[in-house]
């Protein structure tokens, strides 16, 4: 007499004949394939929409503005007044003359500051484009970050502030908080993570994910038609987890940016890319 099939043997069964079935299907999953197929399309500087901040970005690092009437030429961003290439794969970094670690951001809105006597207030106000208003913030990070396509990212930890700021920036990453009690790490510390259709890369530890992702921001997001930096990245990321939003240019942000672009050290720039 054949015994009787419980709830839990029925499950089972059904489990194991299913896994075949879900791995077949996960491996003939088409999406990341026709989502790298669209991306390579249209990311060209004939067809980006990227290299249109690129250019206004170069426009504003020329004109003179501020009381001081003068231009952005002669920003030191750490490798020598007015240069740009490679600068920004070496960011975030101590500034002796700031005597702090700074972003392209924070180091811009500090030259615009000390060199054009510009009154940076409406930059932190509003640093992000929206509906009929752009950003010169993003159109400057768009243009001194192009500059260094095609290098490798080098973010040191020579100075004790940068070694201050890398343990902070990694401490935010894993700290859990707000309403959601999410931290960065729920969604960037585990391989193959999904929401959605879109892949999370693994950020929590040096490798391709990292590479891959911090070697492609500044970025053009055709989902909201505008060119975005990585801090309107950390700002969404906070929305999203229900957190109150940073300040623009915060010791916070920069410090986050830092940990993270140190996970991507030899990763090859090149900026902006495309995403969603």
């Amino acid at each position: 007499m054949r015994p009787k099939a419980t709830l839990f043997t029925c499950l089972c069964a059904l489990a194991l004949a299913l896994v075949p079935l879900v791995g077949a299907r996960a491996q003939e999953d088409p999406s990341e394939k026709e989502i790298e197929r669209y991306r390579a399309m249209i990311n060209d500087p004939m067809a980006n929409p990227g290299y249109l901040a690129v250019d206004r970005g170069e426009a504003l690092w020329a004109e003179k503005r501020g009381a001081n009437n003068v231009s952005l030429e002669t920003c030191d961003l750490g490798v020598g007044p007015g240069k740009l290439e490679g600068a920004f794969v070496r960011l975030p970094r101590y500034f002796k003359d700031a005597d702090q670690v700074m972003d392209l951001e924070q180091r811009l809105l500090w030259c615009m500051e000390k060199i054009q006597g510009l009154d940076t207030k409406p930059f932190k106000a509003k640093p992000f484009s929206g509906p009929g208003r752009g950003s010169d913030m993003q159109d400057l990070v768009a243009f001194i970050a192009n500059k260094s396509n095609g290098m490798k990212i080098d973010v040191a930890l020579d100075d004790p502030k940068e070694r201050e700021a890398y343990a902070l920036g990694e401490a935010l990453f894993f700290r859990r908080s707000s309403i959601n009690d999410f931290s960065c790490q729920t969604c960037h510390a585990e391989p193959g993570k999904r929401i959605r259709l879109q892949g999370l890369p693994q950020l929590d530890v040096p490798g391709k994910d990292a590479k891959a992702t911090m070697s492609s921001w500044p970025t053009y997001r055709v989902s909201q038609s505008a060119l975005r930096t990585m801090q309107h990245r950390m700002w969404d990321c906070y929305r999203q987890m229900r957190m109150p939003a940073p300040d623009y240019a915060s010791e916070a942000v920069t410090a986050l940016s830092l940990f993270l672009n140190r996970q991507a050290n030899g990763a090859e720039l090149n900026v902006p890319s495309i995403k969603r």
